[in-house]
């Protein structure tokens, strides 16, 4: 785990993992790419984001949280691409020996 003083001044799509009493782990992303993950206090995200798997849109600015921006569209496409990828994997190729 990460500070936020580790990353460099930017932009982020940062998604919740968890919160746990009062900390929200987040995990940064650039591109696509992970960049970094932090432990934060759960109350420096916006009230609509302080649950797993928001999506936010970050700038951090001398390690700390300069703006943040929760996105529900972001947050509902992800889930529902999630539940398609485990839709898919849960149904098992029928074998020539199922009726």
């Amino acid at each position: 785990m990460t500070n936020l003083d580790s990353l460099p001044d930017g932009e982020y799509t940062a998604v919740v993992d968890t919160i746990e009493d009062g900390l929200a782990t987040i995990f940064f992303e650039t591109d696509g790419e992970e960049v970094g993950d932090a432990m934060i206090e759960a109350t420096e995200l916006p009230e609509t984001a302080q649950h797993a798997d928001a999506i936010l849109s970050v700038t951090i600015k001398n390690g700390t949280l300069a703006e943040t921006e929760y996105k529900p569209e972001r947050t509902a496409d992800r889930a529902e691409q999630a539940q398609s990828r485990f839709d898919r994997l849960s149904k098992r190729p029928h074998s020539n020996e199922d009726p």
